[in-house]
């Protein structure tokens, strides 16, 4: 029997699904939570490790010399080293697409807090505004609406898509910037070169895995060219945008707003300076977090690992 160690799972379960199905496979070992100096104890007699969020770098792989597969539990693997995997004969497979409906819906949860002041709203009826009004309807800051308004998206996969089909029963225009806009072509949707894409853009979305060459790509010369008026929001890596310079781009009103469901350091212990931001949305890396989604990553984690041991890998990277 394989020896199967999940290092991560409480995110992806907390305690509402099952890891049956990966029981049946082998010897499965759950830890929720496996801080960075027990990872190499926890996985050294481990055929198979399932992760998230917990790191395995070339140090970490060279010391498990039993480990062969490595399932990421997300869509993103920056927390593995492939090509040290790839070196050491461990195979690496992901799960892809799981969450597209999830993330699309939280992206617009995020645009239409915004765009109508749920928030502000809500919290000024509830303490008395109402109440105290003159007037039986008000708005306490200016209001949007959607249809007509450009959406933007920054990479195309399955969950840039599925922001396009909701944009557009939106009513919206779409645009887009993609590796590969003749594979992807959609009805509806023009493909743009970057700077269009941030001049045009009256809602930003961010929505590519983080890699050398995108990271930071949103800051302070990217953002002088979006509208004043414009939103970004980011439901993919932190390091896609500096920091310091969205920041200074919400206060000096270079762009109007910004939704983050990620940050450059998560959980952000030491502080970050977006958490005081005006006129930003943050949530803690949850978007992808809906029970069907997780139902989903779960179910397509057991079939990579069955996959890996009928010898017919799935979902591999590199």
């Amino acid at each position: 029997m394989q020896n199967i160690v999940i290092l991560d799972g409480h995110t992806a379960n907390p305690g509402d699904l099952s890891w049956d199905g990966l029981a049946t496979l082998g010897n499965l070992t759950v830890y929720d939570r496996t801080p960075s100096e027990l990872t190499i104890e926890r996985a050294a007699e481990a055929d198979i490790v399932l992760t998230n969020k917990a790191v395995l770098d070339e140090k970490t792989l060279v010391q498990l010399p039993q480990l062969r597969l490595v399932s990421v539990l997300a869509t993103g693997y920056n927390v593995v080293d492939v090509a040290a995997a790839q070196r050491l004969g461990i195979t690496v497979c992901n799960v892809r697409g799981y969450a597209a409906n999830s993330v699309a819906q939280h992206v617009f949860a995020m645009i239409l807090a915004n765009a109508n002041r749920i928030d502000e709203h809500s919290q000024h009826a509830k303490a008395g505004g109402w109440t105290d009004s003159p007037d039986w309807s008000y708005t306490l800051s200016p209001l949007w609406e959607l249809a007509g308004k450009t959406m933007g998206i920054y990479g195309f996969g399955q969950i840039g898509q599925r922001v396009a089909e909701l944009a557009l029963a939106f009513g919206m225009k779409v645009i887009a910037n993609h590796k590969h806009p003749e594979r992807d072509s959609r009805e509806g949707v023009a493909f743009v070169d970057f700077e269009t894409l941030l001049m045009q853009s009256d809602v930003l979305t961010l929505h590519v895995p983080l890699t050398v060459d995108n990271q930071g790509i949103i800051n302070h010369v990217s953002l002088s060219k979006m509208k004043q008026s414009a939103m970004l929001i980011n439901t993919g890596r932190g390091g896609l945008i500096v920091e310091v310079d969205l920041k200074n781009a919400l206060e000096n009103g270079t762009i109007a707003a910004a939704g983050l469901d990620v940050l450059s350091a998560e959980p952000p212990k030491n502080g970050n300076v977006l958490l005081g931001a005006r006129n930003s949305l943050i949530t803690p890396h949850n978007a992808w977090a809906t029970r069907e989604a997780r139902e989903r990553l779960i179910a397509e984690s057991v079939e990579n690992v069955r996959a890996f041991l009928a010898g017919k890998p799935r979902n591999k990277i590199g």
